[in-house]
């Protein structure tokens, strides 16, 4: 038996995240991760090859950007841990079959000189979208890096002000609603919802469409990064921070409980029994459908709720390629700049919704709804030199109409085949020669790889509707981060507030902590008076 401070189930990016923040506190952390790596969807690694280093989840950091904890560098992952950035001056582009492109330069007035080109009239709406999005950011992103309103407070805040209002209302609606209301093209419709979609929401979906709203604005404030060497770097510096500030992460060390007595979380216990006791709290990144598996003590109508909360409509099939040389793109070399690379085989949006209603159909759409490129361009460190490293997407359900989600298994290979032919309409060089080692991830896999956090193989823990955010995400019962019942436990997770992706969003389970700790943050990061 061994006795911290503070204990951590899961070493992916959030719960290092929280980690890291109490070990400043000056609190004795460990972390156990049940795989022999940490980072969970933070993580890059040499999948295929010997050199090549793919990032096995996540591959772009947006929302993360406009964090304390890099903005502010509060955790000194920037200037005392190796973390790096990069800022590609184009974040994102669309390219279509025939040729045609859409590009956001982090320069609006750029991005807007090149829809003129198609849309004069849509240039200057898209102009007058980004500088109303840009206006709410402030409010809106204070409330993303620490614990969450409750819903009805939230609300009731919004409904003061008529710009509050205004929010709700797009809160309320799908993207595409939000989209169609702005814009006139069906070009620009589809670049601006095909990102949003990237968080794996539905465009037709209603709350989804502050996603619409507030993408462009994040794009051209933050612009759109990517670690120096790889995703996982972000996940290594936190490491270093932790074990700087006196902490540990142990990997290999799966949790099977967590240790309670008396209505509070005393440690962590370890399939081989091995425990963990903590004097102050216990973190944990579980996913509300597992929580019995590990806690007792909680109510069964709070893991009713729990188990009853809603995933993403669909997931992604990913491929990984190590290739000999960078693939080229078709649309020439200014394309090629782009960090988010959406391609499309149709140009309207009744074809793209078409599209999308095979995934609700437990059907991966014969048109592929496709994005990628290679990682090297922008980052020669991540290969051999002239050496690729491709990172492909292909929008995909987890639960298959023919054969459920076992048969990933054994489709998986032909679904990467086909998804494969439909890159070739864009890269001059996909070619078989080209290709030194292919890894096919499916919905399955994901789930696989991390059982606690990627349920369903949702890799962005729930579903991102207007009833499961805020103080309801991911349940009423479990939003401010605590376990009714079972005092001292705290989640943290993509499943959690302010929801999946990079956001480093376990600094606000790290400020809970400290609220309920009577720990001064703000003396922490050094702002006290």
């Amino acid at each position: 038996m061994s006795n911290y401070d503070i204990v951590a189930l899961g070493a992916g990016h959030n719960g290092l995240v929280a980690a890291a923040y109490m070990a400043k506190a000056g609190k004795k952390v460990i972390v156990l991760e049940r795989k022999p790596h940490a980072g969970g969807g933070v993580s890059t690694r040499e999948l295929t090859l010997p050199g090549y280093h793919h990032d096995e989840h996540s591959n772009v950091h947006i929302m993360i950007q406009g964090n304390p904890m890099i903005r502010e560098d509060e955790l000194g992952l920037i200037s005392k841990f190796g973390l790096e950035y990069n800022y590609p001056e184009m974040p994102h582009v669309t390219i279509f079959d025939d040729g045609r492109t859409i590009f956001t330069y982090k320069d609006l007035d750029k991005t807007c000189e090149g829809i003129a080109k198609f849309s004069p009239k849509d240039a200057e709406a898209y102009r007058k979208f980004v500088k109303t999005s840009q206006s709410v950011l402030p409010m809106f992103m204070a409330g993303l890096y620490q614990p969450p309103f409750p819903m009805g407070a939230f609300m009731a805040m919004m409904d003061q002000s008529e710009e509050g209002r205004f929010l709700m209302d797009v809160m309320s609606r799908s993207a595409m609603d939000v989209v169609d209301r702005y814009f006139e093209s069906d070009l620009l419709k589809i670049h601006i919802v095909r990102l949003v979609t990237e968080n794996l929401q539905m465009p037709d979906e209603l709350g989804t469409g502050m996603g619409a709203f507030l993408m462009p604005g994040i794009i051209h404030t933050y612009g759109v990064s990517q670690p120096v060497g790889g995703s996982g770097k972000l996940s290594e510096s936190l490491i270093r921070c932790i074990e700087y500030y006196g902490g540990e992460v142990r990997c290999n060390a799966e949790v099977s409980k967590v240790i309670t007595s008396g209505g509070k979380a005393v440690g962590l216990e370890l399939v081989d029994g091995e425990q963990f006791m903590a004097k102050d709290g216990v973190i944990g990144a579980i996913h509300p459908h597992v929580l019995r598996n590990f806690v007792d003590g909680v109510s069964e109508p709070v893991l009713e709720r729990a188990e009853n909360v809603t995933l993403s409509t669909f997931s992604i099939l990913l491929t990984h390629m190590a290739l000999k040389e960078r693939a080229i793109l078709k649309a020439g070399p200014e394309a090629q700049k782009a960090v988010m690379i959406e391609l499309m085989s149709c140009d309207t949006v009744r074809e793209m919704m078409l599209d999308y209603d095979h995934l609700r159909r437990g059907v991966v759409p014969p048109r592929r709804l496709i994005a990628g490129g290679d990682n090297a361009h922008n980052d020669p460190s991540r290969a051999p030199e002239g050496a690729g490293i491709f990172y492909g997407v292909t929008f995909a359900p987890y639960n298959l109409h023919d054969g459920g989600p076992q048969a990933w298994d054994d489709v998986k290979e032909e679904m990467a085949d086909v998804s494969l032919e439909y890159y070739r309409k864009f890269y001059t060089n996909l070619t078989d020669d080209n290709i030194l080692a292919r890894l096919v991830r499916s919905p399955l896999d994901h789930e696989r790889d991390s059982p606690n956090s990627f349920i369903g193989g949702d890799i962005h823990g729930c579903a991102p509707f207007m009833y499961q955010s805020v103080g309801h995400r991911p349940t009423p019962d479990l939003g401010s981060f605590t376990v009714p019942g079972v005092e001292g436990l705290y989640l943290v997770g993509p499943f959690m507030h302010p929801g999946g992706g990079v956001f480093g969003a376990g600094r606000a389970t790290a400020i809970q902590m400290m609220d309920d700790l009577d720990i001064d943050y703000d003396k922490v990061m050094g702002r006290a008076v």
